[in-house]
């Protein structure tokens, strides 16, 4: 079972924790997005690009949570991990849609959550363009832009030909050897939209998307938001039905039902 509680840390300072640390990772994010950026490729084939926003980003939310949590472990996209003997780490992905954003792209966002014994439990995604914050603490998902709260709900879908899905890009499944289950399954949902990263989960979050799949995910990419998945009232998992805090290849459904229709087209066409 996921934890529904906390432990011992307090609620109020732990959703605190996660706005504020949004609020100072868009202190570096913002003044870059759409300017004239330096970009490094991670990759010596391919491009997996970063960007000093990527980095002065995580910097920031590292140095408020240490002061706030000094026990607590830290992992993130950019720097290397802060362990911790301890239950609780938290995860940073500081741009998560970093092709999003030096293409101007609004559809980039920093993620933020909170493991208690490798479980997500509470997590984040802000969009500081849009002004938009997804955030999930145990039990809760809320939607905030312009001082509004709505909370956030999947959709009842629960077949395939009705589910509207989404993928980052296609190339997910071609790097990953994975293209015979993706052509497999996208011919049989309604309709299918690229490009839109970590946006994709938070659209599915609030009714609008009803399936997200991706193959070759960092624990960084994913993790953050499982809890807004999860207590919106969909699930997430990766193709063999497994937790998916460890990243891989993924499945975000609105349903149970769905999940399950999903996970057997991945599975038939694996064989």
């Amino acid at each position: 079972m996921r934890p529904q509680s906390l432990a011992d840390l307090d609620p109020d300072l732990v959703r605190k924790t996660l706005l504020d640390a949004a609020d100072a990772a868009a202190s570096h994010t913002m003044p870059r997005f759409r300017t004239a950026l330096a970009v490094d490729n991670k990759w010596a084939e391919g491009f997996d690009p970063v960007t000093e926003a990527d980095r002065q980003a995580e910097t920031v939310v590292r140095e408020l949570i240490a002061d706030r949590f000094p026990d607590h472990g830290i992992i993130g996209e950019e720097w290397d991990e802060k362990a911790t003997q301890g239950r609780f780490q938290w995860i940073i992905d500081p741009i998560d849609g970093t092709r999003a954003y030096i293409s101007g792209v609004p559809v980039w966002g920093t993620l933020i959550g909170l493991m208690i014994d490798g479980r997500a439990v509470a997590g984040l995604m802000a969009q500081p363009f849009t002004g938009e914050t997804y955030l999930a603490m145990p039990g809760d998902a809320q939607y905030q832009r312009q001082g509004q709260t709505q909370p956030l709900k999947t959709s009842k879908i629960t077949e395939l030909a009705q589910a509207k899905l989404t993928t980052t890009t296609p190339d997910l499944f071609r790097k990953n050897d994975t293209e015979a289950q993706w052509n497999a399954l996208w011919p049989q949902v309604l309709q299918t939209r690229y490009g839109l990263d970590c946006y994709g989960y938070c659209l599915m979050a609030a009714g609008h998307i009803d399936l997200v799949v991706e193959a070759g995910l960092k624990d960084v990419d994913i993790c953050p938001l499982i809890p807004l998945i999860e207590n919106a009232g969909g699930i997430v998992t990766t193709w063999d039905g497994g937790r998916a805090e460890k990243g891989g290849n993924c499945v975000a459904a609105a349903t149970p039902e769905l999940l399950e229709s999903t996970l057997k087209v991945l599975r038939d066409a694996r064989t």
